[in-house]
């Protein structure tokens, strides 16, 4: 009897680790959303909105950085209380300002943004305007917006909760 338990455990052990690594295995990749990688010069910061003109110095030390995200882009990401940040994505083909759709906090150990700068996919590490689940939330930024993909918590999970972003 003992050795049957053990066997149907190491069964149903085996089945666990095909569904983990099954799941694992649908977390979107940087090579899924592969940009080239724009080399030009800077255009000139464009300040459209009322937001964009209340963190233009922000913005403008951001601009002073190299592409890096998503091809033709610069992320810069500032301070937005103890353990948050904030930020806005700038083109550095049109100068154009996108703004992250949420804060991120409570990221713990690592970094709080994963990204690279020849692929459209961005990992918000921690959690997301200080309401949603804790985890790594995955999104695809493309003509100037994020769309969510996936939100997964540290044992690959899928989470719910995802608040909306704030317009």
């Amino acid at each position: 009897m003992t050795r049957s338990f053990h066997w149907l455990g190491g069964i149903a052990f085996a089945c666990f680790g095909l569904v983990a690594t099954s799941a694992a295995d649908e977390v979107p990749k940087f090579t899924q959303f592969a940009e080239k990688v724009y080399e030009g010069p800077s255009a000139p910061l464009r300040l459209a909105t009322q937001d964009d003109r209340e963190f233009a110095t922000r913005l403008l030390e951001g601009m002073k950085q190299p592409v890096n995200f998503a091809g033709h882009y610069i992320l810069a990401t500032w301070g937005c209380g103890a353990e948050c940040l904030g930020g806005a994505v700038i083109d550095a083909r049109t100068g154009a300002v996108a703004w992250l759709p949420y804060s991120v906090c409570c990221w713990g150990e690592g970094e709080p943004f994963y990204f690279r700068k020849d692929s459209r996919l961005i990992v918000f590490s921690g959690v997301l305007n200080e309401e949603s689940p804790k985890g790594a939330h995955f999104f695809e930024f493309r003509n100037g917006e994020f769309r969510h993909l996936t939100s997964r918590a540290s044992d690959g999970s899928v989470l719910s909760g995802i608040p909306e972003p704030a317009k």
